[in-house]
C-alpha cells in the first residue's frame, strides 16, 4: 500500500503538482489523499480536484487564535489518516502543538540554502548579499521556524544582474525536482527524523543534508 500523503498549500500549488505527477509514476511509494488550504481561492485546490483528490479549505480568518485554527487543522488532517504531511507553500507559522502532533512526519520546502535566510524574501536577501549561489532546502519541521534538520538541498547560480523573478524561476525548477524525491525517500522508509536529526539509510545527515557537495 502506498503511503498516504496530505499536502497543505496557500497558493498556486506548483510543488503540489510536481508531487501529484510523481505519484502517477509506476512504483512510486506515495499517494496524495488530501489537499488542505487556508485560502479557498488557492489554485492548488483546483489542481487537486482535477486529479480527483479530496480538498478542504479552512480559513484562518474563521478562528480567533492561531491555536484554535491549528486544532481545526489537526482534526481535518487526522481524519485523512496520513503517513506524511507535506507543506507546499503553506504560508502559516505553525504552533508547537501542531508540530509536535505530526513530529517526524512533517516536511517543508524552503527557498534558501538553510541555515541561511530563514523566513521570507530569501531571493532578494541572497541578491542583496551578493551571494554567487542560492537554492532550496527540504527539511523536517521542528518548532524552530525553518530550523528543522535538512534532508536535501539543490543549488543554483546567481548571475550578475539577476532579477528576483529570474532567480526564483531557477529555484522553482529545482524545487519541483527534489521535493518529490525526498517524499519518495520518506514513503519508502529511507529517511527519518531521529533525535532531531535527519537520518538517510541509517546514516545521520550533515547540516546541509545529503550530497551537500
Amino acid at each position: 500500500m502506498p503511503s498516504r500523503i496530505v499536502v497543505l498549500i496557500s497558493g498556486s500549488g506548483t510543488n503540489l503538482q510536481a508531487l501529484i505527477d510523481a505519484c502517477k509514476t509506476p512504483s512510486y511509494p506515495g499517494e496524495v489523499v488530501g489537499v488542505i488550504s487556508n485560502k479557498a481561492d488557492a489554485y492548488g485546490l483546483i489542481r487537486a480536484q482535477e486529479n480527483s483528490i479530496a480538498t478542504h479549505a479552512i480559513s484562518h480568518k474563521d478562528y480567533d487564535s492561531r491555536e484554535s485554527y491549528d486544532q481545526a487543522l489537526i482534526k481535518q488532517i487526522d481524519h485523512l489518516k496520513p503517513d506524511l504531511v507535506v507543506l507546499a507553500g503553506f504560508m502559516r507559522i505553525l504552533t508547537p502543538k501542531f508540530v509536535q502532533h505530526f513530529s517526524g512526519k512533517l516536511l517543508n520546502i524552503h527557498p534558501s540554502l538553510l541555515p541561511k535566510y530563514q523566513g521570507l524574501n530569501t531571493h532578494q536577501r541572497a541578491i542583496d548579499a551578493k551571494d554567487n549561489e542560492h537554492g532550496v532546502s527540504v527539511h523536517f519541521v521542528t518548532e524552530e521556524l525553518d530550523g528543522g534538520p535538512v534532508i536535501l538541498q539543490a543549488k543554483v547560480p546567481i548571475f550578475e544582474g539577476d532579477t528576483i523573478d529570474e532567480l526564483a524561476s531557477r529555484v522553482h525548477d529545482q524545487e519541483h525536482r527534489i521535493y518529490p524525491l525526498v517524499v519518495k525517500w520518506f514513503c519508502s522508509g529511507r529517511v527519518k527524523m531521529i533525535n532531531e536529526k535527519a537520518v538517510l539509510d541509517g546514516k545521520i545527515l550533515p547540516i546541509s543534508g545529503y550530497a551537500s557537495d
